[in-house]
């Protein structure tokens, strides 16, 4: 913020408005205007030292539109806890401003105190006799001259007064006196907490401590003692020299190439849950402290979150965590994930000009990873296969509401005699299923479809697998003959858990719970584990590496980097179905499924028993 004289000579407070928050600050002021670029008000005084004073209000009311501005942005809900990182910097910012608005006023140093100086002169010219305990033929407002005794004592005395009902407050822990100075620090730092919860009382305990060592520092300064002022932290977004934001980088990342739907997704909650920790800060205000703290944070996250932490915030969210320390957080990979997150959307921008080239930088997360030891998941053991497939999905007909129709039954088994991750499962069409002659077999193609949504997660991933010999056995090609006949060779072959739907993520968390309700307890135990057991299931059948690699998407040195699904056929032929075929778990007897029926074949029952047929919506094309 700027102080700044007009042309009659009185001093006005002036601060740029950034570009993003202008249409939002101009509905605010209710000034008819369509966008406000600049926030002006009139100090009132025509001395310096008197407008700088005046100017911290000013700024704080500066502050508190754009905070409202922000608010309009983006509605932040009531929260009910505030962590200690916010804390600290709240209290700080509050102990900053305060000392430098003091510092200010000695800084000027615009000789003896000039009110004096002019009131003195008006009573001279008037005639009158009058006294005073200051230099009078001293008065004079060059620059240099200092505060005078005046100012001095007029500091030194209300300093005294307002220290000794903050020190009775801070003893007492009576907040009472501070809560105005509270309220509009969290405006500033745009944090709707609940004035009745602990975290307020706390913060507000926090801020009457700064005050009192505020309080002290101005008491020192006026003995003369070398008090320095500290930096005033970030909490308001600043454009201009400082860079662009957090956020405004990843809406760069964004814009800057097509991304897969899921890394966007996995970035956006990484850069959400830094800003909530943090503000939305410049990219160059970034230290290695946000990034450990917010590792931290992110340590303390239940792995299981249910009511209210659904939507709290990470500040929440990790409170409670370390309120409740037997509680699961989540994995040291998650956390990688999410650093990883913000690491690359951060260093994009350093690369990609939001950082002003003379303002040093450096990677803040380099080197901030956590150790994830062994991989957290594993393959299903054979009990654990026979529990799976023994229950009332596969045995029963069941089709629970989370399972998806026959995505519960089709996506494990698919899974497990094929190797392929779900979201390449889940994008699967008719025409993904097809006989190759090269191959001698029947094969299910991954590949991608950026069209359409189909995305994979490397450029090794596309392939084609040939279908297992137990897959053909229990009908899954009379499933996708029944699926192109009800609605086309371009439909899904899932449709509610296809790419770009909300089902895609949901359906991996509903198995998860599915197991679990059966008896499959082991937290490393997830759909993912029957990719593993099909590796495994290949090394066991003593399947050449490469084979087992082009089968499963993985890469061998630079060689399988250039493969697709028609080059793999090309390369290794009939040796593709020979392996696959070879994939077998020794003890695991399916003969018991009961195979999901086709429309046509319960249309065809019905007739037979003389029924009327079923009307059942089909799914529209997608």
């Amino acid at each position: 913020m700027n102080v700044i004289k007009d042309r009659h000579g009185t001093y006005y407070a002036r601060r740029k408005v950034p570009q993003r928050l202008q249409e939002a600050v101009a509905r605010i002021l209710d000034k008819d205007k369509a966008k406000q670029v600049w926030l002006k008000k009139s100090l009132g005084t025509k001395v310096l030292a008197e407008a700088n004073v005046r100017a911290k209000p000013v700024q704080m009311e500066f502050d508190r539109v754009f905070a409202q501005a922000e608010a309009q942005l983006k509605e932040r809900p009531l929260r009910t806890s505030i962590s200690d990182v916010e804390i600290k910097r709240i209290a700080d910012y509050f102990y900053a401003t305060e000392v430098a608005a003091d510092e200010e006023l000695r800084v000027d140093g615009r000789g003896d105190d000039p009110v004096l100086a002019k009131v003195h002169r008006q009573l001279t010219d008037a005639g009158v006799q009058f006294t005073t305990p200051c230099d009078v033929k001293a008065l004079t407002l060059e620059p240099g001259r200092g505060l005078s005794l005046r100012m001095m004592h007029k500091i030194g005395d209300d300093t005294a007064d307002m220290l000794s009902v903050a020190e009775d407050d801070l003893a007492r822990g009576d907040i009472t006196h501070i809560r105005w100075e509270v309220d509009e620090l969290l405006k500033v730092f745009q944090v709707n907490l609940d004035r009745s919860c602990d975290g307020y009382r706390k913060l507000a305990r926090a801020v009457l401590a700064a005050h009192v060592r505020q309080l002290r520092a101005v008491l020192a300064r006026q003995k003369g003692e070398p008090i320095d002022t500290p930096p005033i932290p970030q909490a308001a977004i600043v454009e201009g020299a400082t860079g662009g934001t957090l956020r405004a980088a990843f809406e760069g990342w964004k814009r800057q190439r097509e991304r897969p739907l899921r890394t966007l997704d996995e970035y956006e909650r990484a850069i959400r849950l830094f800003v909530e920790l943090h503000g939305d800060l410049p990219v160059v205000q970034i230290k290695k402290s946000h990034a450990r703290q917010f590792r931290e944070a992110l340590q303390d996250v239940p792995r299981k979150r249910t009511g209210k932490l659904l939507n709290a915030s990470l500040p929440e969210v990790a409170e409670h965590g370390r309120k409740h320390p037997e509680v699961q957080k989540i994995s040291a990979a998650t956390v990688n994930k999410l650093l990883g997150g913000v690491q690359t959307v951060a260093v994009w921008a350093g690369d990609n000009g939001m950082v002003p080239d003379d303002m040093q930088w450096a990677d803040p997360f380099a080197r901030m990873r956590l150790s994830e030891g062994e991989p957290d998941r594993a393959p299903f053991d054979l009990a654990e296969l026979r529990v799976i497939f023994s229950t009332p999905v596969f045995t029963g007909g069941e089709r629970p509401v989370g399972g998806k129709s026959d995505a519960a039954f089709w996506l494990p088994l698919l899974a497990l005699f094929s190797g392929a991750r779900r979201s390449e499962l889940t994008g699967l069409r008719p025409t993904d299923v097809a006989y190759d002659k090269v191959i001698g077999a029947t094969s299910i193609y991954i590949t991608a479809d950026r069209k359409t949504g189909k995305r994979l997660k490397t450029r090794q991933s596309a392939r084609v697998v040939p279908l297992h010999p137990e897959l053909d056995k229990l009908g899954f090609l009379d499933f996708v003959a029944a699926q192109a006949k009800e609605r086309g060779q371009s439909a899904w072959l899932f449709p509610q858990v296809a790419p770009g739907t909300a089902g895609e993520k949901a359906w991996s968390k509903w198995f998860g719970r599915y197991i679990g309700a059966h008896g499959v307890n082991d937290t490393a135990k997830v759909f993912h584990s029957f990719r593993h057991n099909f590796i495994d299931a290949l090394r066991a059948a003593n399947v050449n590496g490469e084979i087992n690699a082009a089968l499963v998407g993985h890469s061998i040195g630079n060689v399988h980097a250039s493969y697709g699904a028609k080059e793999i056929a090309r390369r290794f032929g009939r040796r593709l179905a020979e392996a696959v075929a070879a994939a077998a778990y020794e003890g695991l007897d399916l003969s018991h499924l009961r195979t999901p029926e086709t429309r046509s074949q319960t249309r065809l029952k019905n007739r037979q028993q003389g029924e009327q047929p079923t009307r059942t919506k089909t799914q529209p094309n997608p």
